[in-house]
């Protein structure tokens, strides 16, 4: 099971585009509702999540996704429950994500101290992250973390995640579906 991790404030693009490749790939997901059963991203879109943060069972977690959005990382932040879920998958040997200012969460938790990621490329996010090797590129893995860099790149963010779940030849698949030119 994937789980996107969605707080009041989340970057809609960021959140919905991954979790529509991960389910076009069959990949069992569910929106998580860390601030409540619906939950309002930064730009006004309202989503109704699959499961509150209660409900979560990491004994099914393959993945932990994290959406950026200013808000939504203060929130995801201010979640002691999504902490130790993300600590969690990575103790564990799960795949841990972040896109946009989301690996400042990983990077706040010591999951990119010594690995390559990318994040927003604004210092308020880039001077959290000194403990990593940023990249300037849309998508970075390092072993079991993922980061992305922004909401301009969810689609290969989501392709990634997919990638790394299913293979390379099922994320293919899921891009000729979308028609990636």
């Amino acid at each position: 099971m994937v789980y996107i991790m969605l707080a009041q404030g989340f970057e809609e693009t960021e959140a919905v585009t991954p979790g529509d490749l991960l389910r076009r790939a069959d990949i069992p997901t569910a929106y998580v509702g860390v601030t409540g059963a619906e939950v309002t991203g930064s730009h006004g879109m309202t989503l109704r999540a699959d499961l509150t943060l209660e409900q979560m069972d990491l004994t099914e977690l393959e993945m932990i996704v994290l959406p950026g959005g200013r808000r939504g990382v203060e929130n995801l932040l201010d979640s002691g429950m999504t902490l130790d879920a993300v600590r969690f998958a990575y103790e564990n040997g799960k795949l841990v994500a972040a896109i946009c200012a989301a690996p400042s969460i990983l990077a706040k938790l010591h999951i990119t101290d010594g690995r390559r990621a990318t994040c927003y490329p604004e210092p308020r996010w880039t001077e959290q992250m000194t403990a990593a090797t940023l990249l300037e590129a849309p998508v970075v893995r390092d072993g079991q973390v993922i980061t992305g860099a922004s909401a301009g790149c969810a689609v290969p963010f989501g392709l990634a995640l997919v990638e790394a779940l299913r293979g390379t030849q099922t994320a293919e698949a899921v891009a000729r579906g979308i028609v990636i030119r």
